[in-house]
């Protein structure tokens, strides 16, 4: 997999359309803010679902793009709160676990959501593809996106300006290299699709 090209592509639709983006990411941390995270996964995924329309039609992310996947509002806050409760208790034991578990979370499940908004796949069917989407083919490459993905993530987290920046540029990334190991027979499914 050549990540420099994903690393480019990343970034020219991260400047191309910074304007934009700033303002999704903006008014999705500020809704997420307001209803105490709880919108936070169909918010999360009503995103990608933007960024996804940005890749493959070079159409700009707009606001109504964070609403269109709340059909996965129930889905995502199921597996959010199980989630919190397997590295919460991972981490009353020991730390450790606790960490064995938030990385094998992240490494298994990082296209989960990409499935379900692009697929339209359900949960669990999501659950299982995106693990033998990490497992299957180079398994090295995957784990240079986690670490890419996190770490960005991670650093533009330092100031929270930079995570205006850091979150869509990371989640482009993730979704080009999405795209090269998956690419989807049909378009992107949503409240406003062609």
């Amino acid at each position: 997999m050549n990540f420099n090209d994903h690393f480019k592509t990343a970034w020219h639709l991260t400047i191309n359309t910074i304007v934009p983006l700033i303002i999704l990411t903006l008014v999705m941390f500020g809704i997420c803010i307001l209803t105490l995270g709880l919108l936070a996964p169909p918010m999360m995924a009503g995103y990608t679902y933007a960024l996804l329309r940005l890749i493959r039609e070079r159409r700009e992310p707009q606001i109504n793009d964070l609403f269109s996947q709340m059909k996965l509002f129930l889905p995502l806050l199921g597996f959010t709160t199980a989630a919190f409760i397997l590295t919460g208790i991972g981490f009353l034991i020991l730390f450790i676990p606790g960490l064995v578990m938030t990385l094998a979370l992240a490494f298994c499940c990082i296209y989960m959501v990409p499935l379900m908004v692009d697929q339209d796949m359900k949960l669990v069917d999501a659950l299982k593809e995106s693990y033998s989407m990490a497992v299957n083919g180079e398994v090295m490459d995957h784990l240079v996106l986690v670490i890419l993905y996190f770490g960005i993530i991670a650093i533009g987290s330092s100031i929270f300006v930079g995570l205006i920046f850091a979150l869509p540029f990371a989640t482009l990334l993730l979704l080009l290299v999405y795209e090269e190991k998956n690419r989807p027979s049909h378009p992107i499914t949503g409240s406003d699709s062609p």
